[in-house]
């Protein structure tokens, strides 16, 4: 089917988004000899996307729906800046009909598909109907009314948006309305509408997906697939391409194309486009969602293509034909996604200020050659690290938005090299300021799990989630902290601080590391270092000390922060907090107290003062970075304050309530 739209010529595009995806899009635009506008909230006043573009327009305010979803005032910023063509990247707006046809109606170049393809795919609960009706297999959709105890689990949905936001799985039927509540919350505030509907929950399904490209000209394009199985609160953390489901059984992947090209015919789509399904071991498919937009782990299908998926829809905004088909996979692509977030606990959010970011020995852009060209991928030998980030040194973390700070994606020959490359890379990475899933990633890449390809959507309910840095390791890099910190102090002097002419008690000093306390002794004597495991100082100063023990000489790397210190060698990455010898009454805290575990707005209390409540009861619900978080009652008890009320914005640390014991 041809689709009869109006080329139009482009020189200058606003990108109607932040972070990342704006600076991915800014770089291909800026390739393409196009002038770059951004747009950016108060709290995003100083992102790298914004001093990176030609020109920037400030939105009023900090939240999403202040901004970001403020379709009036992005249309406003393009026209003020001489934009005539306007990207949306991903989330935000980027599904939003009604934006793509207000960016029309002002005269300004949608870089996305229809507005009517949008329309369609822009209820979950409309999309599946028509997707079974061009023939794609689908689950069935189940109203709320509908769910019975022999439809458990079941999984609440929000009809419109993605992205893990607005997902609830219900396993008790009592549990329904509350789920149901909090999942319409969430995505009223995520993406302006709060429809939720239901269906089967496959708890170890596999998350397979297939790029779309399709012209105004009729072609349509199935470019590849990726697996996106290993996802925390139904968000992917890892993607891959091509899919290891699929690898092992080939004939999926030609009914996969040819579901993918359906349901893109089916809508008439134009653009980049993604089209999933939800897969079992034995490769039977249903199709879950299409997304209209260009997708976060774009990047996979590039590195094993060689295309420039951003520049395809600029050309394809400009009345280009596509080739008759799209180019073979090439190699094994991973990539992951750096999110500022305390797996241990719950997947947390972290915010706070960025010290520093560096990943591999530099970061990696550019465009890629098409298959067969001798340059592509290193002529198809080594691997390649690519990094797209939101962030660089000195970059705020806030709680605003998504936690995702950056992504690392690495190219390889074979799948095995890629995890192994992307692993190592992440190890050595140095990110200081906020807690990230770090570690995290680098465990699953390295898991025998993973390598199998065995990876569905219950990988951390099957294996769990991973331990936390060896207790050894954090002791060494706590007693190279306390080395550095005393060289910090005698800058001249050549006599080590804390040498004394007669033997004396050991230097101590105190350092917190996730919820342990680890207190570190040594001296320093004519003979060289005393401490405990019969470790040798070879070296030590303000930044660096390198350390030897059982005849095993290791170097690290010392950053010293407003109380925080990072260490970072072969052993792994140990962020401490320096422990002060006397506390600050005033820092104390009541017994009972529920204090905020990040930056966020209450919306909304479930108790009063005088409730009887039982431990682990939720009180109160916090909104940060676009996600719900409860907060639950530490103990039994009786609900004496109540210092928070919905709407409240509260900083990290403040006393939302008080619970004492029971009369």
């Amino acid at each position: 089917m041809t689709v009869l739209l109006e080329p139009r010529v482009i020189t200058s595009v606003l990108v109607a988004n932040r972070g990342e995806i704006a600076r991915r899009i800014f770089r291909t635009a800026r390739a393409l000899g196009l002038a770059t506008v951004a747009v950016h909230s108060t709290a995003d006043a100083g992102s790298p996307h914004v001093a990176e573009a030609d020109a920037a327009v400030h939105l009023p305010g900090n939240t999403p729906s202040e901004t970001y979803l403020r379709g009036d005032l992005v249309i406003e910023a393009a026209l003020r800046a001489g934009a005539d063509a306007v990207h949306p990247g991903y989330g935000f707006l980027s599904e939003n009909a009604g934006f793509a046809q207000a960016v029309i109606d002002a005269g300004l170049t949608w870089i996305g598909p229809p507005v009517d393809a949008i329309s369609s795919m822009g209820s979950k609960i409309e999309a599946k109907k028509l997707m079974a009706a061009a023939g794609v297999p689908v689950l069935a959709e189940l109203t709320p009314a509908e769910v019975s105890a022999d439809d458990l689990p079941v999984l609440v949905k929000a009809s419109a948006g993605g992205g893990g936001r607005g997902m609830r799985v219900v396993t008790r039927l009592e549990d329904l309305p509350n789920e149901i509540e909090a999942a319409s919350a969430e995505a009223l505030s995520a993406f302006g509408d709060g429809t939720v509907f239901c269906e089967r929950y496959l708890a170890s399904g596999r998350h397979i997906e297939v790029q779309i490209m399709a012209d105004l000209h009729g072609t349509i394009w199935a470019v590849g697939e990726r697996e996106c199985s290993i996802q925390r609160r139904h968000q992917k953390i890892i993607e891959e391409a091509p899919s290891p489901l699929v690898e092992r059984i080939p004939s999926m992947r030609a009914e996969l194309f040819d579901a993918a090209r359906k349901a893109a015919a089916a809508i008439a789509y134009v653009g980049a486009g993604t089209v999933e399904f939800l897969a079992d071991e034995q490769g039977a498919f249903y199709f879950l969602e299409m997304n209209t937009r260009l997708q976060v782990e774009h990047p996979v299908t590039e590195e094993t293509t060689g295309l420039d998926l951003v520049e395809l829809q600029f050309a394809i905004a400009a009345g280009e034909p596509l080739p008759p088909g799209p180019p073979e996979t090439v190699g094994h692509a991973i990539e992951v996604r750096v999110y500022a977030e305390d797996p241990a606990h719950d997947w947390q959010p972290t915010t706070g200020r960025i010290h520093r970011f560096s990943v591999g020995d530099g970061q990696l852009w550019g465009n890629k050659l098409a298959p067969g060209d001798e340059k592509f991928p290193h002529g198809g030998r080594g691997s390649r690290l690519r990094v797209e980030s939101g962030v660089v040194d000195g970059s705020a973390v806030s709680p605003f938005y998504d936690a995702m700070l950056a992504k690392v994606i690495v190219w390889a020959p074979s799948r095995a090299v890629a995890a192994a490359r992307l692993a190592a890379e992440l190890a050595r990475a140095k990110i200081h300021g906020v807690g990230t899933n770090r570690d995290l990633l680098v465990w699953i890449l390295r898991h025998p799990a993973f390598l199998a390809g065995d990876t569905d959507t219950g990988f951390f309910e099957v294996h769990r989630i991973a331990p936390a840095v060896d207790a050894e390791v954090v002791r060494v890099s706590a007693l190279a902290a306390a080395l550095a910190d005393a060289a910090a102090r005698v800058p001249v002097v050549r006599v080590p601080s804390g040498w004394r002419n007669l033997a004396s008690q050991p230097q101590r000093k105190s350092y917190r590391a996730g919820g342990d306390t680890y207190q570190v002794e040594y001296r320093l004597t004519r003979d060289g270092l005393v401490a405990a495991g019969n470790v040798q100082l070879v070296d030590s100063t303000a930044d660096r000390v390198v350390l030897a023990a059982d005849g095993v000489r290791r170097t690290f790397e010392v950053a010293a922060y407003d109380g925080l210190v990072c260490v970072d060698s072969s052993l792994g990455s140990v962020a401490l907090t320096p422990v002060e010898r006397f506390t600050d009454p005033s820092q104390q805290v009541a017994a009972g107290s529920l204090v905020a575990p990040m930056p966020g707005i209450v919306i909304r209390v479930g108790v009063q003062v005088g409730d009887e409540v039982k431990q682990g009861q939720p009180l109160l619900w916090l909104e940060a970075m676009k996600m719900e978080h409860t907060i639950a009652s530490p103990a039994d008890g009786i609900v004496n304050e109540i210092t928070a009320e919905a709407g409240q914005q509260v900083e990290v640390g403040a006393i939302l309530a008080v619970v004492g014991e029971e009369a």
